[in-house]
């Protein structure tokens, strides 16, 4: 622990950390850490799993006192970060005594109104946190320290504007620590227009490029499932994630999957915060075995041990397909990113690739059954999620199995599309 007390932390966050077998500061640690805990405004170029929640939980720990009113800020994206961020936050202030509390929607507003007024750290999501504003329920003219964590995803989510109502309500004169997985304009507008002289502060990715393999199958869009069930049944290692663009569809995707004997749930913002929160224990505990998600839902939770992620359908942010991909190869681990490619996924795929240059091998598909799906009501239904999609041709009934053929005419379609596939290392 003699490093992370050289960083400058107190005796009760090293006891804490000690218990909770933190043994080395990370990158971003050994950086900000020193500088936070000195009052400076940071801005931190940090991905999700880098310890950061550590850098701005040591500045807000060690130099606030407790029963004086909210004292800090932090501001997250979504409902399942909030709870990640203030439970860290417990652990890390355990001998300090400070009363954290989250807020975010989809819950009860009534033991927040009771809670608040004891409260020295609030987590909570933008809305959540308006929304209380404008009840009068949360005073901010005691705020020393506001933290805006994952900025990117906020200003990507639409929450610019909510955030600079918040700020606005906090006193002048404060530290504001921002964190962020990429520094865009957007991001360094909002530093500029609400920082003091901030310091900036990058740290590479926690994913290993080297460590991380990105491949993607050519299949036809009636066989993206039979395909991924396939795949699915040859894990037995480590955690997976598959990402579908809606609610609709990951249920769906889900629902089948448990069908035919996987350990799989999924997760969105259409489900209750409490089967939200079940879903993630279970994921986290390892005794759920593959989740089945929205980016939404997904983006800035800091999930170990994930060996496969898939993209079912690849969203039209190419944004999110690095998000995605993150979620694997991280910490020295191996992992492996999976796209199924269908027809109506050419285009953005192909803009995916030239626009982050990078590497994604091509898979020769596999034999595999074909799987007959049933929807909400019980009722079989093509594999197809759009009711204007036509049935491609290659699903015939005639054959059980379905038996890639060399050059498939989607496999002509990426060609005609100009896929190119850059041998250089992805940055």
């Amino acid at each position: 622990m003699e490093n992370f007390r050289k960083l400058g932390l107190g005796d009760e966050l090293i006891r804490s950390l000690e218990e909770h077998n933190f043994r080395t500061p990370t990158e971003i640690q050994e950086k900000a850490i020193p500088q936070v805990l000195v009052g400076k405004d940071v801005i931190a170029g940090a991905s999700t799993g880098s310890g950061k929640t550590l850098v701005f939980g040591s500045g807000i720990i060690q130099n606030l006192v407790g029963h004086c009113g909210v004292q800090a800020l932090v501001l997250v994206p979504t409902r399942e970060l909030a709870e990640q961020v203030a439970q860290s936050l417990e652990d890390f202030s355990k001998y300090k005594k400070l009363k954290i509390l989250s807020i975010y929607g989809g819950t009860s507003l009534n033991p927040q109104f009771r809670d608040l007024p004891k409260a020295d750290i609030v987590v909570g999501t933008p809305g959540r946190i308006l929304d209380h504003i404008g009840r009068k329920t949360i005073d901010l003219s005691k705020v020393k320290i506001l933290v805006l964590d994952e900025m990117d995803t906020m200003l990507d989510m639409g929450f610019i504007r909510d955030v600079e109502k918040i700020i606005n309500r906090c006193p002048k004169y404060r530290q504001t620590l921002l964190f962020s997985a990429t520094i865009s304009q957007s991001v360094s507008q909002i530093a500029k227009r609400y920082m003091n002289h901030p310091i900036e502060i990058m740290a590479e990715d926690q994913v290993d490029p080297k460590k991380l393999t990105q491949v993607y199958y050519d299949v036809s869009d009636g066989m993206k499932f039979s395909l991924l069930y396939h795949l699915l049944q040859k894990e037995h290692e480590g955690l997976v994630m598959v990402f579908c663009n809606t609610q609709r569809n990951t249920d769906f995707v889900a629902r089948n999957l448990q069908r035919l004997g996987i350990n799989a749930l999924p997760i969105h913002g259409g489900l209750s915060q409490k089967k939200r929160n079940d879903v993630m224990k279970l994921f986290h505990s390892k005794e759920l075995a593959v989740l089945i998600c929205t980016d939404v839902a997904a983006r800035g939770l800091d999930i170990g041990g994930v060996s496969h992620v898939y993209n079912y359908e690849l969203s039209n942010e190419v944004n999110n397909y690095i998000h995605r991909i993150g979620r694997t190869a991280r910490a020295g681990s191996a992992g492996i990113a999976i796209s199924l490619i269908g027809s109506r996924d050419y285009n953005q795929f192909n803009r995916v690739i030239n626009i982050l240059d990078m590497s994604v091998e091509r898979k020769e598909l596999p034999f595999f059954k074909k799987i007959e799906m049933i929807n909400e009501r019980g009722h079989s239904r093509p594999d197809k999620f759009s009711k204007f999609s036509r049935p491609d041709r290659s699903d015939s009934k005639r054959d059980e199995f379905f038996r890639p053929r060399q050059k498939s005419r989607s496999h002509r379609r990426l060609s005609q599309n100009r896929v190119h596939m850059s041998k250089r290392r992805w940055n």
